[in-house]
């Protein structure tokens, strides 16, 4: 993989990499990076994966390769500048919404405390960046100190612009040979206005299977009256009632406009919509206007009104210009109300006219290969399949996996059973469950494509199997690994976090069992519109985008089992289509090679076998920890506990959760945030009189 990275960057030819578990991929990419000579953009999913490429595989190589270099290759990670303090918020150059200025200096409640303390560290720290801030804070104390980046002044206008953290983190970016940053930060760059990144000609895309879903994110734009509310209201308080008057009116007529709108997408602007739209984006330009003539007011003040209603303008804008390449869809949400949404149809046209002309690229995952090629893969990020005329010159290349899968595990399908429904794990289907597990002797990673499946499940086997079952939500994800790793007879159920997020080598896990095929939800406004263009053009939309969806996921859940050499065991589907289902094979080809059964009596005696002769497991060993400076603060007074469906809640969790209510954050990304299961995170918002979000129906519907 090394040598195929060098040759790529050699010969700028894009190169897709398949690299199974234990291959060492981040090595066989940042070596050739370090000695590549200008500077490489290494992209990965979240800021923990940048963590730890910074902290630990890059220090070790850069000292294995400056003999040879003779010198020192530098590197760098670069995030958001949201994520970095800004010295001009702290000193009182930019206003905060009315109700963060609430708090008093020396605030009483959890959520005051954790704003002076962001505060005083705001003062004190080194690089500001939030990382650094131990314990840290929700978003709503952090808006206290930071900007984003339509709301910086820049570094030519802004007071501070010699000494922002940001700005430093960019420069010294600017000039390292390897640049660590995330796939947001990537997207942004590729299609933003504005580079965020250094000059680069080579970025290397790691776990490349999540940039689709990353780069549609940030392509997302949305409107609500309450959005608009608040662009008004932070340019009254600049140019005056009489130069908001516009918008204020639009953003009622907004409201209007939706409440008789069905959920889902809006194949077409309904006239009254669209003359709303008008009157938005009118009005978003003439108070912008009139901001940016408002000489007398703080720049501070001027910038984050611009920076809101410039957000109504080309949203409104966008929305009215109905483009071929975009979705747009109505959400109804308990605590938002009416949400309109649009997203790109598709984002291979973005990226290949902006990532891929300008820079030489490097995708990596261990699930690359869809059905047995990289062609479809290729398609969704606009390489196109190998041998189209038009398409960008690119290799794949599968590395292959340092085990033998077929020797060491098995994949079983219950073709016995009926299709999953959509109530969640049926009878027939549970006593599959309690056989395997029984078999097993415990030792088993069950995977449900809901939270609700997984707290239903787990709660009924309990009282069918002598087994302990631990379940995600009912403590922190990674003490809930650790107590599994470290007890063979334990199983631990979860959902889509777990299916990528669990690495426990050794007998502790030697069954998983997976509920049903991940398919993405029918009324997903993206995924059927994406589905339906592919048809249209004389595909099979079906394939291309939910079985690729479904097949991405099921490659990363049975990759759970088999995580070194002498690691033995069963993936188990409780899904008969997977056997019987004309897109079976597509699907079965998309995972680990194992060997393949549907019989029931086989498995279970594999099972027991395995689970007699398995050595003790061995406990998952703790993460390292990121060595910071944290700044010295006040030890945080003792807190109070409330437990809640069996979850402890302290002062602090309760603040969080208010912030991330308040913030109008969906009900799953809170359940995750807090680590629990959404029953519980419903409870806690109920007893606390908050309003929430009520999840109907499963996350993932076959």
């Amino acid at each position: 993989m090394a040598e195929a990275v060098h040759g790529a960057m050699s010969s700028g030819e894009h190169l897709l990499v398949q690299a199974g578990t234990g291959t060492g991929k981040s090595l066989a990419y940042l070596v050739p990076a370090l000695l590549h000579g200008d500077t490489v953009v290494v992209a990965t999913a979240t800021i923990a994966l940048q963590g730890q490429i910074v902290d630990r595989d890059l220090p070790r190589l850069v000292d294995a390769v400056a003999p040879v270099l003779g010198r020192r290759p530098t590197f760098a990670m670069l995030k958001g500048r949201r994520n970095y303090v800004c010295r001009n918020k702290v000193a009182g150059g930019m206003p905060v919404d009315d109700e963060d200025a609430l708090f008093a200096p020396a605030p009483s409640t959890p959520l005051g405390r954790d704003v002076l303390r962001v505060r005083e560290w705001a003062e004190q720290t080194r690089t500001g960046d939030r990382d650094e801030l131990v314990p840290g804070v929700g978003e709503r104390a952090w808006s206290q100190v930071s900007v984003s980046a339509s709301e910086c002044l820049g570094a030519q206008r802004c007071p501070f612009g010699e000494e922002c953290f940001a700005e430093l983190a960019r420069a010294e970016a600017a000039d390292a040979d390897v640049v660590v940053t995330n796939h947001a930060m990537l997207a942004i760059d590729a299609i933003g206005d504005g580079s965020v990144l250094p000059e680069h000609d080579v970025v290397v895309v790691d776990e490349a299977h999540e940039l689709v879903d990353r780069v549609t994110g940030v392509a997302t734009d949305e409107l609500t009256p309450a959005l608009v509310e608040r662009a008004a209201s932070r340019a009254r308080k600049v140019v005056g009632a009489d130069g908001t008057e516009a918008l204020e009116s639009a953003a009622g007529a907004l409201a209007a406009a939706l409440d008789p709108l069905p959920e889902g997408r809006l194949p077409g602007l309904p006239d009254a919509l669209g003359q709303v739209l008008v009157l938005l984006r009118d009005g978003a330009r003439a108070a912008q206007s009139a901001v940016a003539k408002e000489k007398r007011a703080e720049d501070g003040a001027r910038s984050v009104a611009s920076s809101a209603l410039q957000e109504v303008h080309d949203t409104a804008e966008r929305l009215l210009g109905e483009s071929a390449y975009d979705v747009a869809w109505l959400a109804r949400e308990p605590r938002r109300g009416a949400v309109l949404r649009v997203a790109p149809l598709h984002v291979g046209g973005l990226l290949r006219s902006t990532l891929f002309e300008d820079a030489t690229v490097v995708l990596t995952s261990a699930t690359l290969e869809l059905g047995g090629s990289f062609d479809l893969v290729a398609r969704q990020v606009g390489l196109g399949a190998q041998g189209e005329g038009e398409a960008a010159r690119w290799q794949g290349l599968d590395v292959g996996s340092p085990f033998d899968y077929a020797r060491q595990g098995i994949l079983y399908v219950a073709r016995h059973l009926p299709p999953p429904g959509r109530g969640g794990i049926d009878d027939r289907a549970l006593d599959e469950l309690a056989d395997l597990l029984a078999a097993a002797g415990g030792r088993a990673l069950a995977l449900f494509s809901s939270m609700r499946g997984a707290v239903a499940a787990a709660e009924l086997l309990r009282e069918r199997v002598d087994l302990p079952i631990l379940c995600q939500g009912e403590d922190s994800t990674a003490e809930l690994v650790r107590r599994f790793a470290a007890d063979a007879r334990t199983c631990l159920f979860g959902t889509l976090s777990l299916w990528q997020g669990v690495d426990v080598p050794g007998s502790a896990l030697q069954l998983v069992v997976i509920d049903r095929i991940p398919f993405p939800r029918p009324d997903d406004p993206v995924m059927s519109a994406r589905s339906a263009a592919v048809d249209e053009r004389g595909g099979n939309g079906f394939m291309s985008v939910s079985a690729a969806h479904a097949a991405l996921l099921l490659a990363q859940g049975a990759g759970r089992l088999v995580r070194q050499g002498d690691d033995r065991g069963v993936v188990a589907v409780l899904d008969a289509r997977l056997a019987t289902a004309r897109y079976g094979r597509f699907l079965r080809d998309s995972m680990p090679p194992f060997w393949f059964t549907s019989d029931r009596e086989a498995v279970l005696g594999a099972l027991r076998r395995i689970d007699a002769s398995a050595p003790p497991p061995r406990p998952v060993a703790p993460r390292p920890v990121r060595a910071r400076p944290a700044a010295k603060v006040p030890a945080p007074p003792a807190e109070r506990v409330a437990v809640v469906l069996g979850k402890a809640w302290t002062e602090s969790d309760d603040a969080l959760l208010r912030s991330g209510v308040e913030a109008e954050r969906p009900l799953g990304q809170l359940a995750l945030r807090h680590e629990c299961s959404e029953e519980q995170l419903v409870a806690r918002i109920e007893s606390l009189g908050l309003r929430h979000r009520e999840v109907d129906e499963p996350t993932l519907l076959g």
